[in-house]
This record gives structure tokens, C-alpha cells and sequence, in this order.
């Protein structure tokens, strides 16, 4: 079974190297909407695949991470870069392009590398996610899967690889997430004392 969260954001970037002439030289935004699609063969104790509330800490603070935010390829000019960590308080430093196909492939990565990480507490058994939607426009939307992920072909994808701005990290829920993420560390889910039992 599968079950759909959709998350909305406001960002900013410059698409180098791609075939419009606007895109590749100048910085433009985009209100995206980005669905994640997890999936389980079996329900928790609630008898769902994923109480939609648990998607509201960690996997909400790194998405929300992008809105009002200016995204940059690390191998992009280093004076850009600067300006742009210069001139903005929010800022994402990506090891790949900030295009749609590249959203959704990074939300599905850190997605799915907090959900590894969690300790479920519900009687979750093996929710993953399935899917990841960015829309950049209302016509338009790249969709990934977890072979895209690992394909490095598309760009290899390492946590440590990523830099949020310090007013983003300092934003969520957690300030050490991330650090907490490359680490390792465990997230662990909120225990549920059962009112009614299957038996």
C-alpha cells in the first residue's frame, strides 16, 4: 500500500548547462509542490503505512529547507557562490544542478536516509519510499525512484556533500539534524501505549 504526503516550497536557482537561455544565466524561482509516496506491505498498529503526523519533524524541516531559499550546483563559479551565501540567508549548496529531476532525486535521498535511520516505534515494518514528485510548474514535474537514486550516472549522491546556510539549520526542529544524519544517529519515533489490540 501506498500513501502520498505533499509538500509546497518557494525557491530560487540557476539551471547551468541546460538549453534555455533564460534558465542557465539567470537566477528565477519556481513555487513547487513536491510529493513523497511511501510505501509498506503491512500497516502499523494504527493500521496505517505511516502516521502522516511523523512525516510533520525531520523529513518536513529538510524539504522546508528549500523554500525562500537559493539553491547552487558546488561546481558552479566560485564568485556566484559566493554572492549568493553573501546575499542570502537561506542557501542550499547541492552536489548537483538544482533542476526539478535533481529535487526530486535529493528528497527522495534524504527521505529515505532519515527513514533508515528511524527507530519506528508503531509496529511500522518496512516503510520506504516509493516515489518522489518535484513540480516545477503547473505542466510540468520530474518523478524519481530508487534506482535513480544510486544511478551515478544522474550524480552521486553522499550526505556530506550537502551545506545549508546557517539560518536554515538553525530553523528546524532540531539544529544538529543533519550532523546527526551524516553521523548516523538514530531518530526515534514516539512510543504509543495501544488502546485496542488486534488479537
Amino acid at each position: 500500500m501506498r500513501i502520498r504526503k505533499l509538500f509546497k516550497f518557494e525557491n530560487a536557482h540557476i539551471v547551468r548547462n541546460c538549453s534555455s537561455d533564460r534558465c542557465k544565466r539567470s537566477i528565477h524561482g519556481h513555487s513547487y509542490q513536491v510529493e513523497l509516496i511511501l510505501e509498506a506491505q503491512r500497516l502499523d498498529h494504527g493500521q496505517m503505512v505511516y502516521d502522516f503526523g511523523l512525516l510533520k519533524s525531520s523529513i518536513k524541516d529538510i524539504i522546508d529547507s528549500f523554500d525562500h531559499a537559493i539553491c547552487f550546483w558546488n561546481k558552479d563559479d566560485p564568485e556566484y557562490i559566493e554572492a549568493c551565501k553573501k546575499f542570502s540567508a537561506r542557501w542550499i549548496s547541492l552536489p548537483v544542478s538544482p533542476s526539478a529531476e535533481q529535487f526530486s532525486r535529493v528528497i527522495f535521498f534524504w527521505a529515505d536516509s532519515i527513514l533508515k535511520q528511524t527507530q519506528m516505534q508503531n509496529g511500522e515494518a518496512d516503510v520506504s519510499v516509493y516515489s518522489v514528485i518535484a513540480h516545477e510548474t503547473a505542466t510540468g514535474y520530474a518523478q524519481c525512484f530508487s534506482e535513480d537514486v544510486t544511478n551515478e550516472h544522474m550524480g552521486k549522491l553522499e550526505l556530506a556533500d550537502f551545506e545549508f546556510s546557517d539560518q536554515i539549520k538553525a530553523e528546524w526542529s532540531d539544529p544538529e539534524m543533519y550532523h546527526k544524519l551524516i553521523k548516523g544517529q538514530p531518530f526515534i519515533n514516539p512510543k504509543v501505549k495501544l488502546q485496542v489490540t488486534n488479537a
